[in-house]
């Protein structure tokens, strides 16, 4: 039975390998698979998916405005499709959100949206997250790791000084090196940890 699934974690756990090899089986066993991402996330070009091991592929852009339903029914009717892969749903709408529900209960077709759970600011992402929260079946999450070794279920932004960053923009395209994914003792106490850090102390050697 179709459903609609939700694969999350912190930054850098590895969303988008996931995502790749899910969508590299489907292929290798025959199947039509449609992926998408944002228009907004172009850090690899517009419509690139890619992993930071170095595995891509094209995706479907998308706009805020744009009708995934819709999109996805035409497909639907000209060869059927066997599964819709989502990766930043993060950056979607929450009637977005709502169309991929559509989609698992009229079409049967099942979708696996790939995305950040929490923003920086320890909340809910977007609306579209609320959504998802609300209307998936299915929930996976992707482990990563605390530098203290817990698991880090926080996102923490800090500045050029190694400082927590507690407001301003959620969304900073590009800006890996500011991000840094920890528990929540050292998200409540901006501790960015000794690998970043380095990283500040010594920009070359990140690069």
């Amino acid at each position: 039975m179709a459903k609609l699934h939700f694969i999350y974690s912190v930054m850098n756990a590895g969303k988008t390998t996931h995502l790749l090899q899910v969508r590299y089986n489907y292929i290798e066993n025959g199947g039509h698979v449609l992926l998408f991402t944002s228009l907004i996330d172009d850090r690899f070009g517009v419509g690139k998916v890619k992993s930071r091991i170095g595995l891509e592929a094209d995706a479907i852009p998308l706009r805020k405005d744009d009708d995934i339903a819709a999109f996805v029914a035409a497909e639907h009717a000209r060869k059927k499709v066997t599964v819709v892969l989502i990766d930043e749903v993060q950056f979607m709408t929450a009637d977005q959100v709502r169309q991929l529900a559509w989609i698992v209960d009229e079409l049967k077709i099942p979708v696996m949206a790939y995305g950040l759970k929490n923003n920086v600011y320890g909340t809910l992402f977007s609306d579209a997250i609320v959504a998802m929260m609300a209307l998936a079946e299915d929930f996976q999450e992707i482990k990563q790791l605390c530098h203290c070794g817990r698991k880090a279920t926080m996102i923490l932004k800090y500045d050029r000084n190694g400082e927590a960053v507690r407001s301003g923009e959620v969304v900073e395209i590009g800006g890996e090196g500011r991000y840094v994914s920890v528990c929540r003792p050292h998200w409540t106490k901006g501790d960015i940890g000794p690998a970043a850090r380095q990283l500040l102390a010594h920009p070359i050697a990140a690069e």
